[in-house]
């Protein structure tokens, strides 16, 4: 009696979906080993402060109040306050996309405030000495228990009269032991916004 055998095989059907397969798990190991280019992140966090920064000061003008931002340069925050009657600056809780923002891991902050390139002898604000009902001088906070410590004031103030005071900050990248050069991107205030961004510069 003869016996026929099928030849055993793939299809072309089913030598598409291996080589699929084979292509999502490259793709998805190449993601996991390779990473998302970090000075995407760095510009997207870089666009994010520019954009909210331009909104705080929009919302001092309309509501007539004085805002900061405080930069805390170890913690590596930022977070926009105001100043309340008892001329204490707080949390503008009814707006929470003004709360406290930490940037991701290897981003540090550096925040210049004096001896800009652009500063002159007619700029509104003389960084040494601010109205004291405005001071960034932390003087008079006192040490104690951690809640009962007063934070300390913004360094950067946002006016209702529009104008704010000249800084430039950078959003520096460098991860240590790591492949990508250290980069930074830089932001920068003159007497009023908008703020300018500037292009990504390595170190």
């Amino acid at each position: 009696m003869h016996i026929s055998r099928k030849h055993q095989g793939f299809t072309l059907l089913e030598l598409i979906l291996v080589i699929a397969v084979i292509g999502l798990i490259v793709s998805v190991v190449s993601y996991n080993v390779i990473g998302k280019d970090p000075a995407d992140d760095v510009e997207q966090e870089t666009r994010k402060l520019q954009v909210l920064f331009d909104m705080a000061s929009d919302y001092a003008v309309l509501n007539q109040k004085q805002l900061g931002l405080r930069v805390d340069l170890e913690k590596v925050t930022y977070e926009f306050v105001a100043l309340n009657d008892e001329q204490r600056w707080r949390p503008i809780e009814t707006q929470p996309i003004f709360a406290m923002h930490e940037l991701p891991e290897f981003v540090s902050l550096e925040l210049i405030l004096e001896d800009l390139p652009w500063q002159n002898e007619d700029s509104l604000f003389d960084t040494k000495v601010f109205d004291e009902s405005l001071s960034v001088s932390d003087e008079g906070v006192e040490i104690g228990n951690e809640e009962d410590i007063e934070p300390p004031p913004p360094q950067i103030l946002l006016l209702s009269s529009g104008e704010i005071t000249p800084f430039e900050i950078r959003l520096i990248y460098d991860e240590p032991f790591g492949q990508t050069i250290p980069f930074f991107f830089t932001l920068q205030g003159e007497d009023v916004p908008p703020l300018l961004r500037l292009d990504k510069e390595e170190l």
